[in-house]
């Protein structure tokens, strides 16, 4: 008797582990998952790879019923796997790399996807939908209409119908009229089209600089003497019109506030900058061609304050050239870090005609 009841246990102990010995591994892989989504746990299947995805939604289907000693058999075999494992590592150097992202060169990682004859997107569209419009651009008018609206279809709104007004007339209507036949186009379809685009953005050369020139020289001549930014855009005017044309677009100075500033935003502007060298800046502004920026600025605040400036502004009379064009600069560097923050826009500057 004491040997029978000594083996019960025994017995009783094994029967769920034998019955979990016959499962097969992708077996044990459903009920586990099936396990965590009744527990409420979230499991990123769409991080394995499509064949293990169908792997398993197939197994899933083909499952009916577990006991509870199988599932605990198994849960518990999960477990114990789980403990024992130290490290993982990612797949191959396309999965490497991506570990690796930011830690390494970039210089680096493109020789290694080169000579590994990788391409890493995860999913190619995230990709396309992070590529800037330059590149975009010429894909559209490269690739056929139907792959365009495709592209078109899988990007935000506002970003494809901006793509479409820079696009020639005829182009965005072949494109448009397109996106009325991509209705049939399979998941597997758009996926190899969007694998496709993202290895064109993707062979794009890096480049040393992240702005293209017209910023670069936009930006310098912001920061110039206006006497020195006036004579180097004569010359750009001699050597080059149509990039002359298009950085003085780029160009924000103290004359530019007018055009560019919303008068609701002067407050934000007039707090963010000293009031010594706001005073400076307008009183050496109150003459010639900047005046209209100095009364852009007076007349968009409250009476008082602006009452208040005038008199500060008389009192300190007349103001030394470096002295004012250091404030104007203060000033315009305070507008542009309120819009790099996000706290004001600049209306943008429209395109000068021939006749300009």
């Amino acid at each position: 008797m004491a040997e029978s009841n000594s083996l019960a246990p025994l017995s009783q102990d094994r029967q769920p582990r034998h019955a979990a010995a016959k499962l097969t591994r992708r077996q044990k892989a459903a009920i586990i998952v099936r396990f965590l989504l009744n527990e409420g746990a979230e499991v990123r299947l769409g991080d394995l790879p499509e064949q293990l995805q169908e792997q398993l939604t197939t197994q899933m289907g083909a499952m009916r019923y577990v006991d509870r000693a199988t599932l605990a058999a198994v849960v518990s075999e999960f477990a114990g796997e789980l403990e024992g494992m130290g490290l993982t590592f990612p797949r191959g150097v396309a999965g490497a790399l991506s570990a690796l992202d930011g830690r390494i060169s970039p210089q680096t990682a493109a020789r290694l996807r080169k000579e590994a004859g990788v391409r890493q997107f995860g999913d190619p569209w995230d990709l396309v939908r992070r590529a800037e419009t330059g590149h975009l651009l010429p894909i559209l008018q490269a690739e056929s209409a139907e792959v365009a609206a495709v592209l078109l279809s899988k990007l935000e709104v506002t970003r494809a119908a901006d793509l479409l007004a820079r696009l020639p007339g005829d182009v965005a209507r072949r494109i448009t009229y397109a996106v009325s036949q991509t209705e049939a186009i399979t998941p597997e379809a758009a996926d190899r089209i969007g694998l496709a685009l993202a290895a064109q953005i993707h062979d794009v050369p890096e480049t040393a600089f992240d702005a293209d020139p017209v910023e670069r020289v936009g930006e310098i001549l912001n920061y110039s003497p206006a006497a020195t930014r006036d004579s180097l855009l004569e010359g750009l005017d001699e050597a080059d019109s149509d990039f002359a044309a298009r950085v003085r677009q780029a160009i924000f100075t103290f004359v530019h506030i007018p055009v560019r500033l919303d008068p609701l935003d002067v407050p934000k502007v007039v707090r963010q900058v000293d009031r010594g060298v706001l005073v400076t800046a307008l009183a050496a502004a109150r003459a010639g061609d900047l005046a209209p920026a100095a009364d852009f600025i007076l007349d968009n605040m409250s009476k008082r304050m602006a009452e208040a400036l005038r008199d500060a502004m008389e009192e300190l009379g007349e103001v030394k050239a470096r002295d004012g064009e250091e404030a104007m600069t203060e000033v315009v560097n305070a507008i542009r870090q309120l819009e790099a923050e996000g706290d004001i826009t600049l209306r943008q500057p429209e395109a000068e005609t021939a006749e300009d």
